[in-house]
Formats: structure tokens, C-alpha cells, sequence
């Protein structure tokens, strides 16, 4: 049955290739719905007007005419299509009206006739489709149609092919998803065939690369089906070139030698202050890197006293890293020498190549690479840090504070600035990776790596784009289960849908596919850089929750309000306190407090208050996150809130009851003290912010589903 189902559709589609032509016609969109089961109306193809006069009275009432032709894309825009024709009468007026219509719109259009289709029944309009996006490939999509999806685009994205699954999730993933299950009286859709549809359209496209989109439009949804009154199928003008892809175990072996090198060769170090070979030598000798560390100069004996060689093929030993600082056009020579020594992984400072518009001088290094099985970072990069290697192999300012979080930047602006908050915030790292032109190397051979890499507890990326999104999806869910990852996607303002065959191609553009990918794929995604770093600071921190139930204990009921809003705002859920919660709260609180959730304590309430209703909220194990409000109060000064609350949550972990606790303080200068002697002791918390804690618990949260500890993960 596949088989028959797919000669048939190869053979339709190469006899349109032989045609000359990469836009299918309606009858032909019908062959290939046919094929895969995409529910389609009965509907005949009239090469005369007594032909539509008979087809019309063989449906036997109303019908929809459509001009046929493969040089007319858009029929409604050339006046092709005329709804609710009935009678013999009618059926000829429409029939020669539509033909006159088309030539007028386009003189030179091929017309092969007129569509006599049958009259759907009213329901819900909606599109399905499918589009080739440059990053993802096959993407499918779903949303509202008519008028709804020009002015709202309210649709969303999945890689092709999806399961069964996936598609049902589609409908639940736009923002009108409620019209779906029925309002004010009108029925629900059938779930069921809608998802069908879906599923069936993403399957054609994955099995034939060589569509470039597919839309359904409209899909008349009822209670008892759904049905594409329009189906239109546009071929790729040629096929998409081919990245060269690398198994899963040739990323880990090439990327251990970057990240865990024995030995490290700079060509082109130097003696001189200010020079980039100078900075990078000084840093890898300074730093403490423990393994050999080779300069390269032609021109020199000894740098920074180390014997200097005149080639990296003069190096004794193996080598597993080749930093270069040397000017562009000098790298693709000494490239051909780190591929002849054998040499896995180079790693280019340079800038001067495909982001000046040297595109040819980048191709020409990518090809010796390639050829001699040299893995390029770069070029165009500040460098890399391997802290838990000691070294820095970069010109900028060293870092050593070891720990859990691994940070990547396609910019190195942006890796600077990471750089200075993780010195800020004594935030410890694994590495800090510049990523520059991305020639080669790029973010799914670093989430490959940083996802086995036991010092990395948590990965946060910054990015301007992906080189291949499927590759990076795929590196994604399988790091994902074992360990958060957070990306910032920069440029989230589409440049705007290029003039594209279908309206699927028109709506998806860049950042909305992104935004619907990497959430399937279960990546946090921050909406700023400040975000990223404090995912990527806190994720490590907080413990991963057990279940939805969040309680806000706080001693101002105006940052309960805030909090409450930033629960909200964040996907969280306030948990409804029990009856015997409600009152064994109460008898902490004054009587012009308030239970319930916020528990509000007031502001006048000593130390013990807070400890009490701290200890509730993490003995009951109905309770699964607390967001503690602090208001500076000399009753309960700043760092007494904070070794209390530190004191008592530091007991229930050792007792085994691990919850994520985030905390705001709200006072004079003293709670950024607090703040930072709580953080350090498992309690995110920052001062003078109600948004900031619940941001960064919601983003634990988030990826706690994601990873399959709680129910909903994307």
C-alpha cells in the first residue's frame, strides 16, 4: 500500500519536474490527497462548459468553481474561484465568467479548465501546511483560517513528520485553541480527523523532500470530520544542499580533545605585548594549564620562554588543539600544516572572513578542514575557557571560578558580557565557548558534549541562528532529560516572509517557527540576555519540583500581589490551600493578617513567624515551591530573614525534602547581602525585584516538565 501510494506520487511529481514546472494544479494536489488519505470534497475537472454543467448536477447542489491552471498560484486574487453555484444556468455563467477572469488576469496562463468542486458544509476554518524553512527543514503547521490567520497568525509549528501525538498537541497550541472545543453553542471539532490531516501532510513532506510546501486552505473542521477545500503543492526550484554531518561518537572524541587537551599549539604567538598571540600565550601560561603549550612564529627562538617552532609540523608529539592568531590570509597555509600533523581541532581567532564578506576565503579553510578531518571553531571568536582544565585559550580577561554552568556566544560582545556577570556573580562555570561564523563547529556539537560532560550541570547559549536546526533539536532532546538548556535567540523580529507560494510559506516566519521548535524540543528559551545568565546562574542552584503546587509566603501584601501576578505570568500554579493547611497557617498569623495563598504574615512580625510558616510550607508535602516576600523591617532585619530561612531549608534537604525555594527581599541596601549570603546556601533570591525569582522558578519549572518529572512537558 506505502509503496503503491508512493510510485504513485514519484511519478506525478516527476512528470510536473518534465514539465518545467514547481506548482502542482488542483486535480494533481487531489491525486497526491488521495494518495496519502488528506480528506478532500468530491470534485471533477471540466474541460468545457457542458462538462460542469453535468459534474454539478451529479453532486447534486450547491458547487464551487476554481479556475485550473498551473501558472495561476493565487485564484481568488485572479477572480478564479465562485462559490455557491447551483442550476445549469448558473454553472455556465460561472464557468465562462471564471475563464474570462483568468485571462485577464494573465493573457499568457496556461488554462487546463475549471474545477467543479463540492460544497463543503459550514464549520470551523482552519490551515494545515507545510513549509521547507531554511534552518529546520520540513516544518508543519496549524492554525485558524479565514481571515483569522491573515490578521491574527495565530499558528503554530512541529517538525515533520509528527506522531499522532504531536498533532493532537498542535491543536491545543494556538492561542484560540478554545474556538476548537466549542463556544457558545457551536459544537467541537472532530480532534481526531483534524490531527489526521495534520499528521498526513507532514508525512508527504517528509517523504518527499522535494516539496517545498503544502497547503491546506481552508480545512472546514466539524463534529463529524474535516475536510481541505483547497489543496496546493509547490515544488523546490532545486534540491537543498547537503551539510556535512558527523555521528554522535566522531563529536564526543574530537570535542574531548578541545575541551580536555593535553597539548595546545598557538601559531602565531609572540613576545609582543598587544599582540592577540601574545594575550592568548600569556593566558594559557598564567592560567595554569598543566599540559604542553607550543608556539608557532617563524620568526622566533623562544616566547614567554618557551621553545618557539618555525612550523605547528615541527611540534614533537601530538597535538590536540591549533589556536591560530594570525591575520586571515595567512590561515588557510598554515591550516594545510595543522591538517598534515593530524591535528583534530583548530580553533580561529581570526576575524576577516565570511562576516566581511570574504565568503570564499571561509569556504577555502572549511574544505582543507574537511578534507583532512580538522574540526574548526570559528573563526571570528574571542576564544574558549575549559575551567576545569585550567585553561584559556583566548585574548580577553582570564576566569577560573570552576563549576556547573557551560556558556556559549555567537558574539563575542555578548561572551564579554558574560564573562563580567559571572565574575559579578561568582558564578561558577565549566566553559565559556565563542562560536563567531560557526564554519564548523557550532551549538549541536557543544550540546553533544556539554550533555556527557560531568562538570556541566546546566547550558546556556547565545545565538543569532542555527546552522542545522534538525541537528541541534536532535542534540537538544537528548540533553534535555539529563540537564537544563537555555538559549537566547537573538533577531526575533522576522525580516519578513519572502514572497512565498502559499499562505503557510507567508506565516511562518523565523521566529515563530523557533519559538514552537524549541519548545518541542524542550529548551527554555530567555527573553533577554540578563535572563539567560540568570537561568543559567540559578537552574544549578534550585532542586527540581515534584509537583504544581506553589505557595507564596509573604510579609508586604503588596509584593503578594506582584508575586502572585508573576506566578501567573510564568505558567505557574497557586496552589488552593486545604482546609487544614488554611489553619495551621492562621495560627501564625496576627489577626489582621491573611491566609490563604498569598499567606500574608504582615510586616511587623518577628523572626519566628517567618520560620514557622517557612517550615509548613516545606514539611507538607502537598506544598512542591515556596516564593518567600521579605519586607525590611528592623523586627526581622535582612541577614536574620536570610540565616533563618537559609538555616531551616539547608535541615529539610538534609532530612530529604528538597523544594525549590526562591525568595524577593524589598528594603534598604542591607538585602543585597541577604540576597547573596541565601544564594549561596540554595535560596535564589534577589533584592528590589518580585518578577526575578518567579521568572527563574518558572524557567526550573519548565524544564522539569520538559525533562518528564512533571506532567505537560513540551
Amino acid at each position: 500500500m506505502a509503496e503503491d501510494r508512493a510510485l504513485r506520487v514519484r511519478t506525478l511529481l516527476d512528470s510536473v519536474r518534465a514539465q518545467g514546472r514547481t506548482a502542482l494544479t488542483a486535480p494533481e494536489g487531489k491525486v497526491i490527497a488521495d494518495a496519502y488519505g488528506i480528506a478532500v470534497p468530491g470534485e471533477e475537472l471540466a474541460t468545457d462548459v457542458d462538462e460542469a454543467v453535468a459534474f454539478a448536477a451529479r453532486f447534486g447542489g450547491p458547487v464551487v468553481m476554481k479556475i485550473v491552471s498551473p501558472d495561476i498560484l493565487h485564484k481568488t486574487d485572479a477572480g478564479g474561484v465562485i462559490v455557491g453555484v447551483e442550476g445549469a444556468a448558473d454553472v455556465r455563467a460561472a464557468f465562462h465568467r471564471i475563464v474570462e477572469n483568468a485571462r485577464a488576469y494573465d493573457a499568457d496562463a496556461r488554462v487546463a479548465g475549471v474545477q467543479v468542486q463540492e460544497l463543503l458544509p459550514r464549520g470551523q476554518e482552519v490551515i494545515i501546511g507545510a513549509v521547507t524553512d531554511p534552518t529546520f527543514g520540513k516544518v508543519v503547521a496549524f492554525g485558524l483560517g479565514g481571515v483569522l490567520v491573515e490578521v491574527l497568525k495565530d499558528v503554530t509549528f512541529r517538525l515533520a513528520p509528527v506522531s499522532a501525538d504531536e498533532a493532537l498537541s498542535m491543536l491545543d497550541s494556538i492561542r484560540a485553541a478554545e474556538i476548537l472545543r466549542g463556544v457558545r453553542g457551536a459544537a467541537a471539532v472532530d480532534r481526531w480527523a483534524l490531527a489526521e490531516q495534520i499528521r498526513r501532510v507532514s508525512q508527504l513532506v517528509a517523504d518527499f523532500p522535494e516539496i517545498a510546501e503544502v497547503d491546506l486552505n481552508p480545512v472546514i473542521a466539524t463534529e463529524d470530520g474535516a475536510v481541505a477545500a483547497d489543496i496546493r503543492v509547490i515544488l523546490s526550484e532545486a534540491p537543498a544542499r547537503a551539510r556535512r554531518r558527523y555521528t554522535r561518537e566522531e563529536i564526543l572524541t574530537s570535542m574531548r580533545r578541545l575541551m580536555q587537551p593535553a597539548s595546545v599549539a598557538v601559531i602565531g604567538a609572540s613576545n609582543e605585548r598587544g599582540k592577540i598571540g601574545n594575550s592568548v600565550m600569556r593566558n594559557l601560561i598564567d592560567g595554569g594549564f598543566a599540559g604542553d603549550i607550543h608556539p608557532v612564529n617563524p620568526k622566533a627562538d623562544d616566547i614567554l620562554g618557551r621553545k618557539a617552532y618555525k612550523s605547528v609540523t615541527d611540534v614533537p608529539g601530538e597535538v590536540d588543539v591549533a589556536v591560530f592568531a594570525i591575520p586571515a590570509k595567512f590561515v588557510a597555509s598554515a591550516l594545510e600544516e595543522v591538517g598534515r600533523k593530524k591535528i583534530p581541532n583548530a580553533v580561529l581567532i581570526p576575524s576577516g572572513f565570511a562576516e566581511t564578506g570574504e565568503h570564499a576565503l571561509q569556504d577555502e579553510i572549511v574544505e582543507i578542514a574537511e578534507r583532512h578531518g580538522v574540526r574548526l571553531l570559528g573563526p571570528n571568536i574571542y576564544g574558549y575557557y575549559s575551567t576545569w582544565q585550567d585553561l584559556c585559550a583566548t585574548f580577553c580577561t582570564p576566569y577560573d571560578v570552576k563549576g556547573g554552568v557551560a556558556l556559549t556566544s555567537q558574539s563575542g560582545g555578548i561572551g564579554m558580557a558574560i564573562l563580567g556577570f559571572a565574575r559579578t556573580t561568582k558564578t561558577g562555570v565549566s566553559a565559556i565557548v565563542g562560536l563567531g561564523n560557526k564554519s564548523d563547529l557550532d551549538e549541536d556539537d557543544l550540546l553533544t558534549w556539554f550533555g556527557e560532560d560531568p562538570h556541566t550541570e546546566c547550558i546556556a547559549m547565545h545565538l543569532e541562528d542555527l546552522k542545522d536546526g534538525r541537528a541541534f533539536v536532535e542534540a537538544a532532546r537528548a540533553t534535555v532529560p539529563k540537564k537544563p538548556v537555555v538559549v537566547l535567540k537573538a533577531g526575533r523580529t522576522a525580516a519578513g516572509a519572502k514572497a512565498a507560494g502559499s499562505h503557510t510559506g507567508a506565516l511562518a516566519g523565523d521566529d515563530a517557527v523557533y519559538e514552537d521548535i524549541l519548545k518541542q524540543a524542550g529548551v527554555i528559551r530567555a527573553p533577554g540576555l540578563n535572563e539567560m545568565l540568570e537561568y543559567a546562574r540559578a537552574l544549578p542552584v534550585l532542586p527540581a519540583p515534584r509537583g504544581d503546587n506553589v505557595v507564596i509566603i509573604t510579609g508586604a501584601g503588596g509584593s503578594g500581589v506582584l508575586l502572585s501576578d508573576a506566578v501567573t505570568d510564568n505558567g505557574l500554579s497557586l496552589m488552593e490551600i486545604p482546609p487544614d493547611l488554611d489553619e495551621a497557617f492562621r495560627k501564625f498569623i496576627p489577626p489582621f493578617g491573611a491566609a490563604g495563598n498569598p499567606v500574608d504574615i504582615t510586616g511587623g512580625e518577628p523572626p519566628s513567624t517567618y520560620e514557622a510558616t517557612i517550615r509548613l510550607g516545606l514539611e507538607d508535602p502537598r506544598v512542591h515551591a515556596l516564593v518567600l516576600g521579605y519586607w525590611h523591617t528592623i523586627v526581622t532585619p535582612p541577614m536574620v530573614f536570610a540565616e533563618l530561612t537559609a538555616r531551616v531549608v539547608a535541615e529539610f534537604r538534609e532530612r530529604g525534602i528538597e523544594k525549590p525555594v526562591v525568595a524577593s527581599l524589598a528594603g534598604d541596601v542591607e538585602v543585597e547581602a541577604a540576597c547573596q549570603y541565601l544564594y549561596e546556601r540554595g535560596v535564589v533570591a534577589y533584592p528590589y525585584t518580585t518578577e526575578k525569582p518567579v521568572a527563574v522558578l518558572g524557567a526550573k519549572y519548565r524544564w522539569a516538565r520538559a525533562a518528564g518529572l512533571l506532567g505537560g512537558g513540551s
